[in-house]
């Protein structure tokens, strides 16, 4: 099954047509993999990154269609490979804000490290995502870009 068609199965048969803020049953998929460029720029000790159930739902009650339509779609490729990297504000779900400019729209992934019980890193869930701009971001700290077909850190 391909990556793209594991998000389609999802949101077909656990969340389509479901009530605003209806429960649904939590499923847990493998979304993709970092790229070691990502993960050395930001130091991590994990590559997989994962997707719920749980956030696909909360995205489908608050967004519009057209929105949604667009993050399902592109989310892969957002957090596989990112334009640029920010540190999330404290406070807020998700260690790291993935952002890829796509379709003239900014789409930001956040992104949570789950650790076990000594403290690494084990793997990344996607907390959330949506459409965004520049505004938003300027009080973000920029942890890490592709600069000229190479990644910074």
């Amino acid at each position: 099954m391909l990556v793209m068609s594991i998000v389609v199965h999802i949101y077909k048969n656990y969340i389509k047509g479901t009530s605003k803020k209806a429960m649904v049953q939590m499923v847990q998929v493998q979304l993709c993999h970092l790229t070691i460029a990502v993960i050395k720029g930001l130091g991590l000790s994990c590559n997989k990154v994962y997707l719920n159930t749980r956030v696909l739902k909360h995205l489908y009650d608050k967004r519009p269609a057209e929105e949604f339509d667009l993050m399902t779609e592109t989310l892969i490729d957002v957090v596989k490979y990112p334009n640029k990297i920010y540190k999330n504000k404290d406070g807020k779900r998700g260690s790291f804000c993935f952002v890829k400019d796509i379709k003239n729209s900014k789409c930001l992934v956040s992104i949570e490290t789950v650790h076990n019980k000594e403290k690494v890193a084990t793997y990344c869930e996607v907390a959330t995502f949506f459409r965004t701009d520049d505004k938003y971001l300027k009080n973000y700290e920029l942890l890490w870009e592709w600069k000229g077909g190479t990644p910074s850190s």
